[in-house]
């Protein structure tokens, strides 16, 4: 006997077992909504009710088990939903799931994929769980990484299955498990192949197992429900709280949220456990931080890899063959990336020596992966030989794309623009890796200015996902969706600007760094500059940022934009700063000396010197004006690249902030964050630090404009 619903199947068997399918007639994936909730709802009253039922099997339909809910419900939540409401939101699936698990009849979770958030809470309300013995099928709770938690039932359940601390490992990291991993762990109760996993889970409902959860039973305890009563307990609680601020910070809730709601939850009854889930979960909800990581490490970074900036009526490029022009560390990164997607890679250098030393950059980092057992050694074998490293750019024939990484000059890129344009196929495209020179100037080398672009990447490019993307005033739409295509195949996130100098992350970034250079200036101690931008949520510190990029860099693209009379040129402070510690011999790190000392044992240090040359001031500012400061600069020259047409969209903004130079993701990004604070509190705050540290923070009449019309960057509407 069968019952369709809408999002599900149930079958009754002859032998007493009734399997519910979870198929989603909407969406390729099985996602938690509230038509997907009512059928549930339907088909338990059902089953309970029916004698002739003597077990249950959860099971998928679709390739993956199930993702959790639908994000862009909860991006669309913020602003619209009270707290009352998003509570009986949470509740309503929680309420589903606690149906589910007193049914009073045995319930096994047949996991034949991916179970992830919502999903896996659905598998976690079951009695035993089955997981595909396959890489792919990877179960967990990665709810806190987007700014929420669990919200039907999995930090409760959680704590209850592997008790306190094993459970806030798995909660606090958002980490998901594969299939050894997750029964080693105790999350799940046993491995079969994909296609026998709802055969293993009648074994288990053939056994005569108990129809109830070991929480659920007469005389559970754990030792963390007698709560601060335990020193080990009250030692551990500490512990964590201490942990959380130290991994998170002060400006993710989630994290919190979960350590109480765990703590909370775990001293308490399980119905009044999941209220308190609830309580949080709809805490964070309506809270903009969930939003804006939602918004942009989801929604917009989905979009931007399914090619939402791509021009339409293009023919697709699959690629084959490309070249990479400089094998140092940058064209050595892409040479890998490119060889790991399937690619033929000629690398380029000016001699063989240089080249084979690019390619050795590849088999190293693939070497340390073997030694792990991440990656075979056929593979990297196979790897390996897609890299062809040269000196002789007649190898180019047939590339499809040419990408060069040379020294940031003007002249060395032309001489290579000639050189590779002279062999490769007339409808190739080519690239220059840079991250400052104006694409429209590079391309005057080329004789095919059209199909010429500018590909930053980010160092190192095996771990950097970013890639932008800038428009010359003369690159065709064709040239731009070949591009995309290729940082499609390589698995990179693309953001796609236009020609400008530093384009967007590199003239964004350099603000950051200026504005501590501009506090050192001011006296500000140097040790409370670097600890304000971590405070905010940035990874390192302006200081050590500047150790690492060189002082010259920053130096160089300023003189540039005064000597060419740049229209875009703000007056930066820090300048002073910067060019006294390049006369001390003190430039960056590459060259032994920067703000930090670099010893040969031992971590890196402030040096010492700064003291003397730059005394601090008798009154110190407080943190929160540091971190304001940081935030505001970058956010206001990211207006200005919007104002100025640079950037084209808010999304493009906020990804390039968040990945590529670590805008907290608290924020969204940098016309989030304006967004967040609105725009008419921001516009007043940049006016009060433009009156007391200078022009750089002025708003332009144009973002006035916007503030005053109330014109988000993210319209309500568009949620």
């Amino acid at each position: 006997m069968s019952q369709t619903y809408r999002h599900i199947r149930v079958e009754k068997g002859a032998d007493g077992v009734a399997v519910i399918t979870l198929d989603n007639a909407d969406e390729t994936m099985n996602v938690v909504g509230n038509a997907f909730i009512a059928d549930m709802n339907a088909a338990i009253a059902d089953l309970q009710g029916d004698d002739a039922v003597t077990g249950v099997i959860v099971t998928s339909g679709k390739p993956a088990f199930m993702a959790g809910a639908d994000l862009k419900l909860m991006v669309a939540a913020y602003g619209r939903m009270t707290r009352p409401e998003a509570y009986e939101f949470s509740h309503n699936a929680t309420r589903m799931h606690r149906a589910l698990e007193t049914m009073g009849k045995p319930v096994a979770c047949a996991m034949n994929g991916l179970a992830l958030g919502g999903g896996f809470e659905l598998a976690l309300a079951c009695h035993y769980r089955v997981l595909a013995d396959d890489p792919k099928a990877v179960v967990g709770l990665p709810e806190v990484t987007l700014g929420l938690l669990p919200a039907s039932g999995g930090t409760q359940r959680m704590v209850r299955l592997l008790g306190a601390d094993k459970a806030l490992g798995l909660l606090l990291t958002g980490k998901s498990l594969r299939p050894a991993d997750a029964l080693k762990a105790g999350i799940v109760d046993a491995l079969a192949p994909a296609d026998q996993v709802v055969a293993k889970a009648r074994e288990w409902l053939a056994s005569n197992p108990e129809p109830s959860q070991t929480w659920d039973r007469k005389g559970f305890f754990m030792p963390e429900m007698r709560g601060m009563m335990v020193p080990e307990v009250a030692m551990g609680a500490s512990v964590a709280a201490a942990g959380v601020v130290r991994d998170a910070g002060y400006n993710l809730p989630a994290p919190i949220a979960v350590l109480q709601s765990v703590f909370e939850g775990m001293q308490l009854p399980m119905d009044k456990a999941l209220s308190v889930e609830s309580k949080y979960f709809a805490r964070l909800l309506t809270d903009p931080v969930a939003r804006n990581i939602v918004r942009t490490t989801f929604i917009s970074k989905q979009a931007a890899e399914k090619g939402a900036r791509r021009p339409a009526g293009v023919p697709k490029t699959t690629y084959t063959k490309v070249g990479v022009v400089g094998a140092g560390m940058m064209g050595a990164g892409i040479a890998l990336v490119a060889a790991v997607a399937g690619i033929e890679v000629i690398l380029i250098d000016r001699d063989q020596a240089s080249a084979s030393k690019g390619k050795g950059y590849s088999e190293k980092v693939w070497a340390k992966q073997v030694a792990k057992g991440a990656l075979s050694q056929d593979k990297m074998d196979a790897q390996l030989a897609r890299i062809t490293p040269t000196d002789d750019f007649a190898l180019l024939t047939g590339c499809q794309l040419v990408v060069e990484a040379v020294f940031e000059d003007v002249e060395i890129k032309a001489e290579t623009t000639r050189k590779a344009e002279a062999v490769i196929p007339a409808d190739a495209i080519y690239a220059s890796n840079t991250s400052t020179l104006p694409i429209s100037g590079l391309a005057e080398a080329s004789a095919r200015p059209d199909q010429f672009i500018g590909m930053h990447f980010f160092s190192p490019v095996d771990r950097m996902g970013l890639v932008e993307l800038i428009m010359g005033k003369q690159t065709s739409p064709e040239t731009l969706a070949k591009a995309l295509d290729f940082i499609a195949q390589i698995r990179k996130t693309p953001i796609v600007v236009n020609d400008s100098r530093g384009f967007y992350t590199s003239r964004v970034f350099q603000t950051l760094v200026y504005e501590g250079a501009a506090m050192l200036e001011e006296g500000v101690e140097p040790a409370r500059i670097e600890n304000a931008a971590k405070a905010a949520g940035f990874p390192v510190g302006p200081l050590a940022l500047l150790d690492e990029v060189t002082m010259d860099l920053p130096i160089k693209i300023n003189e540039q934009a005064i000597a060419q009379n740049d229209p875009n040129y703000v007056a930066r402070g820090g300048v002073d700063a910067l060019k006294a510690m390049i006369a001390l011999g003190r430039s960056s790190r590459k060259a032994g000396a920067g703000f930090y000392e670099y010893p040969a044992e031992g971590p890196k240090h402030l040096w010492a010197g700064l003291r003397e040359q730059f005394p601090a001031a008798p009154e110190q500012p407080e943190q929160d004006e540091l971190k304001t400061r940081f935030l505001y600069t970058q956010a206001i020259e990211t207006a200005r690249c919007l104002e100025q047409g640079v950037l084209e969209t808010a999304q493009d903004a906020d990804l390039g902030a968040v990945y590529g130079w670590g805008f907290p993701a608290w924020t969204g990004g940098t016309l989030s964050y304006i967004d967040t604070i609105g725009l008419e509190t921001f516009v007043r705050e940049a006016d009060r630090l433009t009156q007391q540290y200078g022009p750089r923070f002025a708003p332009s009449a144009w973002l006035r404009d916007r503030a005053a019309k109330g014109e988000a960057f993210y319209p309500v509407e568009a949620a």
